[in-house]
């Protein structure tokens, strides 16, 4: 198995992992503010990796302070743009608009840098893009003020997938992991204390969730894309991540929220998400046929 089809398959695990997130979050929000949900995340992470993880900061230097700070103002953005449009929009066109890096990382990647994908890259963006449009209920197209913030969450998440690529290249791949997350630990206190402070009551519910969110979804799952993106593309690693609302979908079907509910299962989404299964699969051909002829 080569390289590539094994952090593919990395990617794909966490998006998983993420995928979990999605209810956990929905559930948590009733408990405590966003900002101070990412607060608190974000410093878990960065004390389970400086604590595993410290003796990468030997290798600390000019290069991999910027590498990371970059890294982080891209995650920390994009993460509190799509909350902050979440205020102003519907969850179905946030999911849709953050959803489309899919499209956005091929689309930015040939314009920055001359990456220009191949075909099974293409045909996949092509049936993932459609199968998000499905799966997310589509969008309502009365564009508005948290439909661009949305926008410009996505071009965030993009660019944050981007620069990894070529960051990687130049910068330990941990270490890089360890000052994006902790920078980001320093990021949101600051937003949460300036922007939106609220107090927090903390309860069974707050503190599993911020543990399993911060050591699996955050620690864990951003050091693994940035450790496989090492050897796979920018275009790959979008393409998987469309993954992400699939599984968030199927673990909304089998764990209730807050009232007791769950999700429902509709043609809409049964289809979209085979369309995004197939085009990860159009992806990978290349990637597979290439290991057969070998």
């Amino acid at each position: 198995m080569s390289r590539q089809i094994k952090a593919d398959l990395c990617l794909l695990t966490i998006t998983l992992v993420w995928g979990v997130s999605f209810v956990l979050i929905r559930n948590v929000l009733a408990h405590i503010p966003s900002f101070a949900y990412l607060a608190l995340r974000f410093i878990i992470a960065s004390a389970i990796l400086l604590l595993l993880y410290h003796r990468k900061l030997k290798l600390l230097d000019t290069k991999a302070l910027l590498y990371g700070l970059f890294l982080s103002f891209l995650l920390a953005g994009g993460m509190a743009l799509q909350v902050t449009g979440l205020y102003y929009t519907t969850a179905s066109n946030s999911a849709f608009i953050t959803a489309l890096s899919v499209v956005f990382v091929p689309v930015i990647s040939a314009l920055m840098f001359k990456q220009k994908p191949d075909r099974y890259s293409v045909i996949g963006v092509i049936l993932a893009a459609i199968g998000l449009y499905f799966i997310t209920g589509g969008i309502n197209f009365n564009f508005n003020k948290g439909d661009f913030l949305t926008f410009l969450s996505a071009i965030c998440f993009s660019l944050q997938i981007i620069y990894i690529d070529k960051f990687t290249e130049k910068c330990d791949p941990l270490l890089l992991s360890i000052l994006q997350i902790s920078f980001c630990a320093l990021i949101y206190p600051v937003i949460w204390f300036a922007i939106d402070f609220q107090t927090v009551t903390f309860n069974v519910t707050v503190v599993y969730t911020l543990i399993i969110t911060g050591a699996l979804c955050t620690a864990l799952a951003y050091t693994v894309q940035t450790v496989a993106q090492k050897h796979t593309t920018p275009t790959h690693t979008a393409m998987i991540f469309s993954m992400e609302p699939v599984f968030g979908l199927f673990f909304a079907l089998i764990i209730p929220d807050s009232m007791g509910m769950t999700e429902k299962l509709t043609m809409n989404t049964v289809l979209g998400s085979i369309l995004i299964f197939l085009g990860i699969m159009a992806s990978e051909a290349k990637t597979i046929f290439r290991e057969v002829r070998e």
